[in-house]
């Protein structure tokens, strides 16, 4: 050994220490190598072990064969072959690098960390006291971060002593703060864009204001476990954020207008997508099964929602994809735009994604095939207000804008359209998918891509969720609003489209295809259809009724009528002044209503089987203990108004 040292050091200098140095560069940049390419799963697993073998090999060799050709003084060799080696180096550092890279830009995709705010707002006209007498809502869920978390922290760093109510909704306090009960409430702050589209809050951004803000990154406490794979059929729910950040580690709440469920199956390349109508009428998850608008599940967090759209289809939902309205912008551009054949009849103006109204910002959509930018697509995908059906339209043609990128994914011909479309996921997108998951989408596109030549790359099946429209009093929402009564036939064929794609149940063989020449071929839309449905019935607004007519319609649906007598000179005896169960609320369940209504000293008391009277000698309405009263007088609209109100489409 000693012998073989002395040799050694006898060479010449300058050509052992670039052997030297090329050697530890070897070294180095193939361990960096081989380390990042076991983070790539499952990804080429062939091509990656003759990479690694190849290269071990190249190692081996010009370690021992470079070390013999120094020692019996071959110079020159031992030159060439080092530079050789520093170049394969050279491309093992940039692979590496590559690697490196693509795995960071997926991981950051699974968003770990959040940062949470939660704002008190108050109304305009309301100075913050710091005293007991001033009285501010927060919600009665200790695991709400910024309802009740992030409030209750503020309050102690600052020291606050002013009086705290607990709510179970936030519509509860925003109906409270308006009216005057409470001073002033926690909400997240994107409450503008999550409250902004009720009528009664579509000022909100001017008519409150901001006195408390505290923000705080946390773990984030919305994530949901997935214990699905890619490699088999999977479902995912898309749902679409509308913020006011720049990016999408910011706030739990969102507005939850856009919510899309799509199963793929990896196997046959097949995707069916359900686009569920943002004014849908369900049961909310998080609010024990209370039904309400399923957009309002979002102000709950991503929890409420899965949990909800889970409950509505029967199936599992696999992994969500939460993705910022901005971030399609983005997306699109970097996969080169997108091709759409747009509907005959679409002829609008949209804001562009910052929603700016100066004329160059507005992004304009006609009907016809054309190739759409970042902005046209996010406008085409957003509009709904002047579209005839409204949300139900906005719904397919977003459906349009996925398939369109996924068919764009083609134009993919180069690393850095590659890296630009990471890059806008990265920045744009939250998931539950592991990174090791994504990685594994890596064998579903290539198949997309080897099977770009054939026509359409993935088959995608459209739905259409049948229904009609109710405005309705929702309790939750503490108003009438307009919502969506579905179709269940509409349904049960979307659920089962949903699930034979997912191979859960077979399709039914079709035997037989008619068309004619003379029509244009349409390819059908699962759910879409007239069915027959037994449409709800609400209660009516009985407010200056006379109690004959309440009666009537009472009697006609089986519910008693309880009468509470009022004195009031100044109004026609009869007359109906209040009901214990607000106008709009479903007759189902109803057996009783009670109602206040004129009889002055002089009129003799009306008499009625299914009446039941009492008399009170005070000239204002009586409260009923029922929580739904229309407690309010001044405020009950006039006839006009509640035939306006019945009258709302999915534009409102």
């Amino acid at each position: 050994m000693k012998a073989f040292f002395k040799k050694f050091s006898h060479t010449k200098l300058s050509i052992r220490l670039i052997y030297l140095f090329i050697l530890v560069l070897s070294l180095v940049s193939y361990i960096f190598l081989v380390k990042n390419l076991l983070l790539l799963g499952s990804i080429e697993t062939l091509l990656r072990v003759i990479v690694i073998v190849t290269l071990g090999i190249f190692l081996f060799l010009y370690s021992f064969g470079g070390l013999l050709l120094l020692m019996s003084k071959h110079h020159k060799s031992v030159v060439v072959i080092s530079v050789i080696m520093m170049i394969i180096s050279a491309g093992s550092i940039i692979a590496s690098s590559a690697i490196g890279r693509v795995y960071n830009l997926l991981a950051n995709i699974n968003k770990e960390f959040i940062t949470y705010t939660t704002n008190l707002i108050v109304m305009n006209s309301t100075e913050f006291r710091n005293e007991e007498s001033f009285k501010v809502g927060i919600i009665n869920n200790e695991t709400d971060v910024e309802g009740n978390i992030l409030p209750y922290e503020l309050i102690n760093n600052e020291h606050l002593i002013f009086s705290v109510e607990k709510y179970d909704t936030y519509f509860e306090m925003l109906e409270k703060l308006y009216n005057g009960e409470l001073d002033g409430i926690f909400v997240s702050s994107n409450y503008v864009i999550l409250y902004e589209s009720y009528d009664q809050y579509k000022n909100i951004g001017e008519e409150v204001k901001v006195v408390k803000s505290y923000s705080k990154e946390m773990k984030n406490q919305d994530y949901i476990e997935s214990t699905g794979t890619v490699t088999e059929p999977f479902t995912i729910l898309l749902m679409g954020v509308d913020s006011t950040s720049d990016i999408m580690n910011a706030n739990a709440a969102f507005n939850g207008d856009t919510l899309m469920v799509i199963s793929f199956n990896p196997h046959t390349l097949n995707a069916t997508v359900f686009s569920i109508p943002r004014d849908t009428y369900v049961p909310i998850a998080c609010l024990n099964g209370e039904s309400s608008k399923i957009n309002s599940s979002a102000a709950y967090g991503s929890q409420c929602v899965i949990n909800t759209v889970q409950n509505l289809i029967d199936i599992p939902i696999d992994y969500y994809v939460k993705i910022d309205f901005k971030g399609v912008v983005e997306l699109v551009n970097a996969l080169g735009g997108i091709d759409i054949t747009v509907p005959d009849g679409i002829d609008f103006c949209e804001q562009n994604s910052k929603r700016s109204h100066k004329a160059v910002d507005i992004q304009c959509i006609k009907s016809g095939y054309q190739h759409m930018d970042g902005e046209k697509a996010l406008a085409f995908s957003r509009h709904r207000h002047t579209l005839l059906t409204g949300d139900f339209q906005r719904v397919q043609h977003q459906q349009l804008v996925v398939e369109g990128m996924a068919n764009s994914t083609k134009n993919l011909t180069s690393v850095n359209d590659f890296y630009a479309v990471l890059n806008a996921i990265s920045n744009n997108i939250d998931t539950n998918m592991k990174t090791k998951e994504m990685l594994n989408l890596y064998g579903v596109l290539k198949n997309i891509v080897m099977g770009s030549n054939n026509g359409s790359m993935i088959n995608i099946q459209r739905t259409y969720l049948t229904g009609y429209d109710l405005t309705m009093y929702v309790n939750n929402l503490r108003s009438n609003v307009y919502t969506f009564q579905y179709s269940e036939q509409s349904l049960e064929e979307i659920k089962n489209a949903l699930k034979i794609t997912l191979g859960k149940i077979k399709p039914e063989v079709v035997k037989t295809f008619n068309f004619s020449v003379n029509e244009e071929y349409k390819v059908p839309v699962i759910g879409q259809g007239y069915y027959t449905v037994q449409r709800n019935e609400t209660i009516p607004n009985f407010y200056n009724k006379q109690i004959g007519y309440v009666n009537s319609w009472c009697e006609a649906r089986g519910i008693k009528v309880g009468i509470n007598y009022i004195n009031d000179d100044k109004l026609p005896n009869g007359t109906v002044r209040n009901q214990s169960v607000a106008y709009g609320k479903l007759t189902t369940g109803v057996t009783s209503i009670t109602v206040d209504v004129i009889k002055n000293s002089s009129t003799t008391t009306p008499t009625n089987n299914d009446v039941t009277t009492t008399t009170t000698t005070s000239t204002t309405a009586t409260t009923t203990t029922t929580k739904e009263i229309v407690d309010t007088i001044p405020n009950s609209p006039t006839d006009e108004q509640q035939n306006n109100n019945e009258n709302e489409n999915t534009n409102d």
